[in-house]
């Protein structure tokens, strides 16, 4: 709990969490509604994960799967910005 603030800045720095606005009322102003906030991912997702014990856990246990996993949230992560980040820049 005392970290709690870090971890969520560490979230949104890795990628994983991006954080955007969607305000509806832009539409009848002919502005794009969509607000991406989060730039692009300045931190590793390694480095936030394994600051978590159940992500640590899961690496001890099975270190094969968690890297699988690990590759797979990246490539989530990714996408995810790309599709936000596209949806921001589009014209309205």
């Amino acid at each position: 709990m005392m970290r709690g603030m870090d971890q969520q800045k560490a979230v949104v720095s890795c990628g994983l969490w991006p954080l955007y606005r969607y305000d509806p009322r832009l539409k009848d102003q002919g502005k794009n509604p969509f607000t991406l906030d989060s730039k692009e991912a300045t931190t590793s997702l390694e480095d936030f994960m394994y600051k978590e014990v159940r992500f640590k856990s899961l690496k001890a246990a099975s270190p094969d799967r968690a890297d699988a996993l690990l590759a797979k949230a990246k490539a989530q992560a990714e996408r995810v910005y790309r599709e936000y980040k596209y949806l921001a820049e589009r014209p309205f």
